[in-house]
């Protein structure tokens, strides 16, 4: 009797090679599948979220030491109509002591803004955990999300970088923009006070902030295992529902 014929062991797939946090950071920008296929097996994301820290400390000092949080204030209240007009109908004295007391309010603020910048992370990341997990029926915890969320941020860096060389080159205090300090924006060439929902659409479009926007569909397309189409419609979807809803909030404001 003939022996039946044995079939072949199946050949074990290899794991990736776990990466270690400096790879995950660099592999953002030259191959960001990896880093986010990763994040799968370590959802750690303190690397990322120290160098915020550590950019957000560096350019409020230099704003703070060659611009000026007074100087900044006084830029603000000249972009927007209301607040400026507010600031004519008081007398002297109360409208320096105002200013003064907004300065250290922006100083306050600026060197704090990584906790705000946390919040608003959290934020995002429940509505994408939501909208993956109902939209797509993508394979998603917290943990995750909230990593993709902060790795895929990371272009937003470049832009900071670049505000920080623009500050100590010699930006012009009396223009400066410390909401957009850097023309990588449509947004940088107009007038705020002129039509402020334009500008706020107009600034959305920054090449740093797109370009963080395909990071992060890439990043639930492999993290998720959703498919990329799926991933580009929910995260683009949100961007112009979440930039109409700010440019109109803050063309209120003004």
């Amino acid at each position: 009797m003939a022996a039946l014929p044995v079939p072949p062991m199946p050949v074990p797939v290899p794991e990736p090679a776990p990466l270690s946090e400096g790879a995950r950071l660099l592999n953002v920008f030259i191959a960001p599948s990896k880093t986010f296929a990763d994040l799968r097996r370590n959802a750690s994301w303190w690397g990322p979220f120290v160098l915020f820290v550590v950019m957000a400390a560096a350019f409020t000092y230099a704003v703070g030491a060659k611009i000026g949080f007074r100087q900044i204030v006084e830029n603000q209240i000249q972009h927007s109509p209301k607040a400026e007009q507010r600031m004519e109908q008081m007398p002297p004295a109360d409208r320096d002591q105002a200013i003064e007391r907004q300065a250290a309010g922006t100083r306050y603020f600026m060197y704090g803004f990584p906790v705000v910048l946390l919040v608003l992370f959290v934020i995002l990341s429940a509505i994408y955990l939501v909208s993956f997990k109902f939209g797509a029926n993508a394979d998603l915890n917290f943990k995750v999300t909230f990593a993709v969320v902060i790795y895929a941020s990371l272009p937003d860096l470049i832009r900071q970088v670049l505000a920080l060389i623009s500050v100590y080159a010699g930006a012009a205090p009396d223009t400066f923009n410390v909401q957009n300090p850097v023309a990588t924006n449509l947004g940088y060439f107009l007038e705020p006070a002129n039509s402020p929902f334009l500008y706020g659409v107009a600034s959305a479009l920054d090449i740093f902030r797109l370009w963080a926007l395909v990071l992060t569909a890439i990043g639930f397309a492999y993290a998720g295992k959703v498919k990329q189409s799926t991933a580009f419609t929910i995260v683009f979807g949100w961007f112009v529902v979440l930039t109409l809803v700010f440019s109109g909030l803050g063309a209120l404001a003004s």
